[in-house]
This record gives structure tokens, sequence and C-alpha cells, in this order.
């Protein structure tokens, strides 16, 4: 009986994904929850598996195509692994032990089809064309010796002067885009697309307005150094910053719940609970996982919560449940070394806090000038829904509470 191999349901908001990996081949014997497909979305990678055990009939999207939900990727002969397996693995299966197999005739491939594209999908072939990266002389690193994407791109980085043999333009080409020889073109990935996609889409439909201040952090910092050691050691994680800018923060929003809300159509969805997305940077790009029920959480937990899903999201295990809803991001350039940026936002939020370096400068207090670690924070909001007047009292109730930590006590 053949089996459809599908693309699940990928989760709120995400209607398509990527072909990254196939894990099995044509003719492969697979049990029922093996891996047989990698997705690649803009949020998270994930797998297919296989809901009955047998053969792999037949892949129908290849790596690199645009997959939607519900489309069907292969197929799959359920059984014993015979029926529909390839003439090779057929007889294996059904010739008894000790009598010699019969030679399994060998498939007319084309002139098209030399050793090295034998072992690469459409797709790879295509981005060995476009990077002049000749097949025959990568080695696959995929199932059964196939040679990837990434294959591919890493024999273009490490032998650059193969772009010199790469066969010249055609007119169309080179009406589209001037290359040059030293000139690499990469596919986006599909997180990458719908990262750009989603930020045109915030600068088009929020009206977005940013604000400044600074804190002095002496005090903070002072905490930080005096409980290091003894934070450590009785919870197992660092005394960041970022626990106390998480619980300064969900004060400042439940003093100003507007910033806290959601625009949908003509209403104003304010949220009485605080789900902080904490931004983290991948090698994919960006990824903001929440933690949860933030007020509810001690800074111990906060610091838990923050070291776990910036490690799941730098190991690429996050679940689209780490991802799913929040109602305010923060995000911190400054682990960069960035001074004073914009943020944008995380929208359908409708407010974002920036961090950055701390860095010490001079600061008159009290008709002395001192020097002191200072930080620029950034919020953007969208006016739409917040005043300025409010954007900017959140941002000093911000720094109050930053520069009195103690005071986060009474605020619960």
């Amino acid at each position: 009986m053949s089996i459809e191999i599908s693309v699940p349901a990928l989760g709120e908001s995400i209607v398509e994904a990527t072909v990254g990996q196939w894990l099995k081949q044509p003719g492969d014997t697979v049990s029922l929850g093996d891996a047989l497909v990698e997705l690649e979305t803009d949020k998270v990678n994930l797998e297919v598996s296989a809901t009955a055990s047998g053969t792999l009939k037949e892949i129908i999207c290849q790596e690199g195509d645009t997959v939607s939900v519900g489309q069907v990727l292969g197929m799959l002969e359920a059984g014993d692994g015979t029926a529909g397996a390839t003439p090779a693995a057929a007889a294996a299966a059904a010739t008894p032990v000790g009598e010699p197999l019969p030679a399994a005739p060998t498939p007319d491939l084309g002139p098209e089809s030399a050793a090295g594209d034998r072992r690469a999908s459409p797709g790879v072939r295509n981005v060995a064309e476009q990077l002049a990266v000749d097949l025959q002389t990568v080695v696959g690193s995929g199932p059964r010796g196939r040679v990837i994407r990434a294959d591919v791109e890493r024999s273009a980085e490490q032998h650059p002067q193969k772009q010199d043999a790469a066969p010249a333009p055609s007119p169309a080409a080179s009406e589209r885009v001037d290359e040059r020889p030293n000139e690499r073109r990469v596919r986006l990935s599909q997180r990458r697309l719908t990262i750009a996609r989603r930020l045109v889409e915030a600068q088009h439909t929020a009206a977005m307005l940013t604000t400044f201040n600074e804190i002095d952090m002496s005090v903070v910092q002072e905490l930080r150094h005096r409980w290091r050691d003894r934070f450590k050691e009785r919870y197992g994680v660092s005394l960041g910053l970022m626990s106390f800018f998480a619980k300064a923060t969900v004060a400042a929003l439940k003093a100003f719940p507007q910033v806290n809300a959601e625009i949908q159509g003509t209403d104003m969805v304010l949220k009485d609970y605080y789900d902080i997305g904490i931004a983290v940077g991948t090698d994919q790009g960006l990824v903001v996982p929440v933690v949860r029920g933030a007020d509810r959480l001690s800074f111990a937990q906060i610091e838990q919560a923050i070291r776990l899903v910036a490690t799941k999201a730098k190991e690429k295990t996050l679940s689209l449940e780490d991802l799913r809803g929040g109602t305010f991001t923060i995000t911190n350039g400054g682990t960069y070394g960035s001074l004073l940026s914009t943020p944008i936002l995380n929208t359908p939020q409708v407010g974002i806090l920036g961090l950055h370096k701390i860095e010490e400068r001079p600061v008159a207090i009290e008709g002395q000038v001192l020097i002191r670690p200072m930080m620029y924070v950034a919020l953007t909001y969208d006016h739409r829904l917040i005043d300025g007047g409010d954007a900017v009292r959140f941002l000093v109730k911000l720094k109050n509470l930053m520069e009195d930590p103690e005071s986060l006590l009474l605020e619960g």
C-alpha cells in the first residue's frame, strides 16, 4: 500500500517550508518513526517521520523546493520492505541466503547524469552550477554519500579559483546582474526570506517610532558582582543583566498596559499576562524564543529559562511552542558591541526594548563629574496605539527601577 509523505502542520503563522536534506533515499527500508526528510521554516527546522514501516518508494519534492502544508513530499510503500523497492533491494529481500543475487539493471540516466550528478538532487545541482563547482570533485556528507547544498557551498569557499572556470553567463543572466568572477551566489534560506518579509511588513503596517534614554548601571553591576558566586552556586546559573531587565520590563508593562497590547482590526487587545520574547542571534538569523509568565518567575528562574532557550536556539532544537506568542520583546545588541540602535517591532507586538553596550562615560551628578557605567536603551513602539508621552514615561519607569533595583521587590 502506498502512503503519501506530506508536509505536516507547521505551527502558528507558518504556511510554507523549504525541503532540506532527505535522510532516506528511494529503495531504503524504513521503520515506523524513522526521520525521512528535514524541513526548514523561518523559525525552526523539523523532521518528517515515517508513519509506517516499509520502503521509501519515491521522492517528489527535491532539496531546495518550497512546499506548503499538506503538499506531498514523496511516497512510502508500506509492508515488509520489498514492495516498491529498487530491483537490487527487492532481489536482496527475496533471495534465500547463500544464493547469488542477479545483477540489477542500470537505469538510463541520460547524458546529463554523470556520477557526481547522480549523488545530488536537482536543487543541489543548480547551486553547483551557479557557484561553478564541479560535482565530481565534491565529497558528499549526506546519506549514502549524497552531495548536499552545504557540501557545494563549502567546496566553493575552499576553492574560490574554480569560479574562474564558470561557464559564460547567458545573455539573460548578463542582463539580470553584472556578475564578477569573485562573486558567489547563495540561495537565501526560508528563514532569512521570511525574516525579510516580516520586517518589511512591520515597516509598512505599524507607525514605528523610537524613543531613547540612558541608565546608570552602577548599582546593578555592584549587586551582580556581590552576589555572583553565591547565586551561581545555589542556582547553577549566572546572575545576568536580562533577569533585571525582564523584571523591570514587566513592572513597566503593568504601569503602561497598552505597551503590552495588540491591534486586531478596530480593537485593542490588552494582555494581562507577560510572555517576554528574548531575541537570540544564530548562524541562520534571529529567533525570538519566549519566556512565559515572566511576572511569576524569580530572578533565578528567569536566568534558567533564558539559558535554556538560548541553548536550544544555538543547537537548533527549538520547538514551535518555544517561539509561539509573546507579548513584548527584549533584544540586546550590546552583546555584539552596539552602542545605539533602533529595533524593529516583532509584529503583532506593539513594543520592543533594545539594550546596548555598557560603556563608562563621564556623568554630571550633584555638581560633580563622575565616571559611571552607562547604557543607552531604546523603545520602539507602534504610534497608532502608544502616544509618545507614554513611551517616554515607560522608559523613565524602566530607568528608575534599574537604577534602584531593590524597588523591584516592591513591584512584586
